[in-house]
């Protein structure tokens, strides 16, 4: 397996081939500052300098087992990550940027990180509780605290990412039969389903000046977001309109689970997977 770290500008059409890895390298971030990714593989995280690519590891610490929820605050000093070290299910911590001592922000496991306010005030992310399978959308304070419940068990929800004025959250939910794009307000009312088609449609992703959504499109009948499937990069208007294919490989999990947008909202990034 190759990983191919790769980024599009939707301007233009430009794809940049960022760096090619042997083994799987997941879920690009791109970070505040412009110059370089996050990416997670391994258990472990890493910085991609754009200037020179290549796979810089940064010290998590005891977590050892970090998955592909992480991400960089706003102002670019904190790394949020999703680690199942301790063995109870995901949780969710935060360190600064260059690495260092590990704070839990999530209350409890399962937790997964999918998106940071603009204000960088609070974190949005999907968890189970009480002994349920069941999956929602919940948001907490950055400094932990109490957690609020957004969704309430109307289907699997997952990848909640803040719009760019901070008033809405997108997510995807199959509360309708597979999963599809929504959208609701920050605090969880007026939740609506932008469209609807027979793909399986993961991890939307607004654009910092709030013009464009990027999303995962898996085809019809796909169940969950497993790996190695033929999968479409969707870009649309961030009403569900204008949807267009801009990208289509082999990928799913790992692609693009979280923000990647770079700052400026010329170009996101991703990966796909050559065997």
């Amino acid at each position: 397996m190759k990983s191919v770290i790769e980024t599009y500008e939707p301007a233009t059409g430009q794809v940049r081939e960022v760096l090619v890895v042997a083994g799987r390298i997941e879920a690009p971030n791109w970070a505040p500052s412009g110059d370089w990714l996050l990416v997670n593989g391994d258990g472990r995280l890493f910085r991609v300098p754009l200037a020179r690519p290549e796979l810089l590891a940064i010290g998590t610490g005891p977590a050892d087992r970090c998955n592909n929820d992480h991400g960089i605050s706003p102002d670019g000093s904190v790394i949020v990550l999703s680690s199942h070290h301790e063995g109870v299910g995901s949780q969710i911590y935060a360190m600064p940027v260059a690495g260092g001592a590990l704070r839990k922000v999530s209350p409890a496991a399962p937790s997964w990180w999918h998106g940071w306010s603009p204000d960088g005030a609070r974190l949005a992310y999907v968890a189970a509780r009480g002994g349920s399978r069941v999956v929602d959308v919940y948001t907490i304070g950055v400094e932990g605290g109490v957690e609020r419940r957004l969704t309430q068990g109307e289907g699997h929800c997952d990848g909640p990412d803040y719009s760019a004025d901070g008033a809405r959250i997108y997510y995807n939910c199959d509360r309708g039969g597979h999963a599809q794009i929504w959208v609701m307000a920050a605090d969880g009312t007026g939740q609506r389903q932008l469209f609807e088609d027979d793909c399986v449609n993961w991890f939307p992703h607004p654009s910092p000046d709030g013009r464009q959504l990027v999303y995962l499109a898996y085809p019809p009948r796909t169940l969950g977001h497993p790996a190695d499937l033929p999968v479409a990069l969707v870009l649309c208007d961030p009403d569900g309109g204008n949807r267009r294919r801009v990208r289509q490989f082999t990928g799913g999990q790992g692609t693009i689970n979280v923000p990647s947008w770079s700052p400026d909202g010329r170009a996101f990034a991703y990966v796909r997977y050559e065997p």
